[in-house]
């Protein structure tokens, strides 16, 4: 059998204000768990948090992170 691949974590930071966007990217930020500009957050990389920082892309910048397993087997 093939080995599962290893889901790894997304680190977004929010680059620019939610003041003057609609109201559903302002509660996808809260929902990701960020407060304000140069927040910071780990989220499982998901299809489900990656859709959701797709969009809200020009919000935030995103860095892909292994995740701990792959930390712990490298």
């Amino acid at each position: 059998m093939a080995a599962k691949p290893v889901a790894g974590t997304l680190h977004v930071t929010q680059v620019k204000s939610s003041i003057s966007h609609i109201a559903r990217n302002r509660a996808t930020l809260k929902a990701l768990g960020l407060h304000g500009i140069g927040s910071s957050v780990e989220v499982p990389a998901n299809d489900a948090t990656r859709g959701m920082v797709r969009q809200i892309r020009f919000l935030v910048s995103v860095e892909e992170t292994a995740g701990e397993a792959a930390k712990e087997k490298a």
